[in-house]
């Protein structure tokens, strides 16, 4: 089993990347992590931004979602993620793969594959130019997850919401939430691509590369990865779907968002919709690196 030269420094144990099979290998793994994960990511919008006691946790979202809309309940929402979710995805790796390049070019380093700080960099990075891609489509997803049903709907549709939004403020009422936005992503896909890396590379054969790696365990580092990024991404989450969600002027931005959270709901609220994240962060991002790791194997062979 290839180990660590040391906390600091990993040797190099996978080639170079080119910008345009990263694109399309994110693409590939954010469909995938979509589709197994969009459930979850219902239950935990509706426990973040529903007043308390109106569900009990994940079971009772999908049982009164069910009740209500059938099957199709449980995917209310999922086609602008869906839409959206080859650029934004595709975006992230290959930011993440520039962010690599970006400290390999630094004037002295030594050749030698990133650190786990230059890995939390490059993590970082990532979530930099998908924040403008992720933002107006959190915006839309949260509000038609959070509408109601039957004659309390408002919206038909994606379109429908943009359409809404445009005429009720602009870009800057589609775009609500972009700092928060950041504010997740950027620790948290520090925190996804480090561990990542390090459990990958912890289950690599002696001797061997990544592409010796198996299923099981791309779909364990895969899994661990959305675990640990979750971990933190939680309060700032919460934040975000309540920023996104609330009708215009309710809140003034997001440290608006904390304080009248804290004074109203305390501390523990930060902590909404953490149960159905860590359900859905093990499945839809084992899925998704698999999506990833395997797109890019056919790439390898094909050209």
């Amino acid at each position: 089993m290839s180990e660590f030269a040391d906390a600091k420094t990993i040797e190099k144990v996978v080639p170079e990347t080119s910008a345009v099979k990263s694109f399309l290998s994110g693409g590939f793994g954010g469909i995938a992590s979509v589709l197994v994960g969009h459930p979850f990511d219902l239950a935990k919008v509706r426990i973040q931004t529903s007043p308390n006691g109106t569900y009990k946790g994940t079971i009772d979202v999908f049982s009164k979602s069910l009740k209500a809309d059938g099957v199709r309940g449980l995917y209310r929402g999922m086609s602008t993620p869906l839409v959206g979710v080859t650029p934004i995805f595709a975006v992230s790796f290959w930011a993440y793969d520039l962010g690599k390049k970006i400290v390999h070019a630094i004037p002295g380093r030594e050749p030698r594959d990133l650190n786990l700080a230059e890995f939390a960099f490059a993590g970082f990075f990532s979530a930099i130019p998908t924040t403008l891609l992720m933002s107006p489509t959190e915006r839309i997803k949260v509000i038609l997850q959070t509408q109601g049903t039957g004659a309390n709907k408002l919206y038909n549709g994606p379109v429908d919401v943009a359409r809404a939004l445009y005429k009720e403020g602009g870009m800057a009422s589609i775009f609500r939430g972009t700092g928060a936005t950041l504010l997740r992503d950027g620790p948290g896909s520090a925190a996804y691509f480090v561990a990542y890396e390090v459990i990958k590379r912890s289950l690599i054969p002696a001797g061997g590369t990544a592409n010796d790696l198996n299923p099981l365990s791309v779909l364990f580092a895969g899994g661990m990865a959305g675990v640990a990024m979750w971990t933190i991404a939680i309060p700032p989450d919460v934040l975000k779907s309540r920023l996104q969600s609330a009708p215009a002027g309710t809140y003034t931005g997001i440290a608006d968002v904390l304080r009248v959270l804290l004074k109203t709901e305390g501390p523990q609220a930060l902590f909404k919709g953490l149960g159905p994240a860590m359900f859905r962060a093990f499945p839809a991002n084992a899925a998704c690196f698999l999506g990833v790791e395997y797109s890019l194997r056919a790439m390898n062979m094909v050209f």
